[in-house]
């Protein structure tokens, strides 16, 4: 419900019955429980067709702050949000190799966190919770990244290591969730019942939209696309395997690509993921063979890839997000379309759109600010005394 009062404000009771196939009456009790919490407000009346004037709410933008954290391989981004999912203010440092410990991530989460409400001059009072999003496999009860490969990282308690540094509520997930979730509410999976939001940054895996809702899986491991088998016998992967669709469309598949093709390339920034995926995309807009080669050769393996997700899953959108997705952008997006079509059986490739992310700010700290909100609206549903 408060997914698409934020989504429409100002709506009204009667179009958000429409909207979500609820009753008016269960629409009533729910606006009235919202308005309660003063996450959304009554802003005025419309007129209807020949009836009494329509009372319209809104999310009520004011009433709190959510905050979003996107920890990945070489970077850490938040973002703060009021209620209306707008960022009010954002804090970024890089992650260079080898600075990757617990500990030390911790202390580059809670400095940024501290950042991002001392800059948006905000009581802490206001700050409802804090969403975090870190690589690998996560268990969300427990507040432990269970594993994360590029990092080597196994059962970290991560949250723990958090709340001894961070005062507000904490809610753990990983960006294949953070990405899917932030395509349904504001991006392309929006209305759909069925899409598929593929992460491309360091790592890589899939989000999965099925039924109109977010799916998990039984160990919240669902969507580990990136490592699934695409070359037999192929490029060892950080996992422990070999050939993993990761090792070749990742940023440091990419890296390897051009490495093989041109050794000596100017491109190539060894120990710089982030330069050589920019420097790519810079060269392969303007034409230049190897760069282009690469794109090309990178979306071959990803519409292999993808085929895959689509003959599996028959999803009605395909979503291309992520930091390297949103680098290489349309050639990237050309050729991947042409490599899912010569994969893909004729059937599910028919009714599946492949797009780029049109979501304008970064996807996960979004998505994981979501979570924060979620997290918010479940507790203040189990305190004693409410229904």
């Amino acid at each position: 419900m408060l997914r698409q009062i934020i989504a429409e404000s100002p709506t009204s009771r009667q179009e958000l019955a429409a909207a979500t196939g609820l009753s008016l009456a269960t629409v009533a009790t729910l606006v009235a429980e919202l308005l309660d919490l003063r996450l959304i407000t009554e802003v005025g009346f419309e007129d209807s067709a020949g009836g009494r004037p329509r009372g319209l709410v809104a999310v009520h933008a004011e009433g709190g702050a959510l905050i979003g954290v996107d920890i990945a391989e070489t970077y850490v981004r938040v973002e703060l949000f009021d209620l209306a999912l707008t960022v009010l203010a954002r804090a970024a440092e890089d992650m260079r190799p080898g600075e990757n410990r617990p500990e030390q991530v911790v202390a580059q989460v809670a400095a940024a966190v501290d950042a991002v409400v001392a800059r948006a001059g905000l009581e802490s009072a206001r700050v409802l919770g804090v969403g975090v999003s870190v690589p690998g496999q996560v268990d969300r009860d427990s507040g432990v990244a269970q594993y994360a490969p590029n990092w080597d990282w196994h059962d970290v308690p991560l949250l723990g290591l958090l709340a001894e540094r961070i005062g507000y509520p904490l809610y753990l997930d990983n960006p294949l969730r953070a990405c899917a979730v932030a395509e349904l509410w504001f991006g392309a999976a929006r209305g759909r019942g069925d899409a598929v939001v593929v992460n491309l940054g360091t790592g890589v895996g899939a989000g999965l939209v099925l039924g109109g809702g977010l799916h998990r899986g039984v160990s919240n491991s669902a969507g580990e696309w990136g490592h699934t088998t695409l070359v037999l016998d192929g490029r060892l992967c950080h996992c422990g395997n070999h050939g993993c669709v990761e090792t070749y469309v990742g940023a440091p598949g990419i890296m390897q690509n051009l490495r093989e093709l041109s050794p000596r390339s100017p491109l190539l920034h060894p120990e710089d993921q982030t330069a050589t995926i920019a420097a790519l995309a810079r060269a392969a807009t303007e034409g230049d063979p190897v760069a282009v080669k690469v794109v090309c050769d990178t979306a071959r393996y990803l519409g292999a890839g993808i085929a895959d997700l689509v003959n599996l899953l028959n999803p009605e959108v395909v979503v291309l997000s992520s930091w390297v997705a949103a680098a290489l952008g349309e050639p990237l997006l050309a050729e991947v379309r042409e490599a899912v079509a010569r994969h893909a059986l004729r059937r599910p490739h028919a009714a599946t759109e492949i797009v780029l992310s049109p979501v304008p700010t970064d996807p996960v700290c979004l998505g994981a600010a979501t979570f924060a909100l979620e997290g918010a609206l479940q507790a203040v549903h189990h305190r004693p005394g409410r229904r």
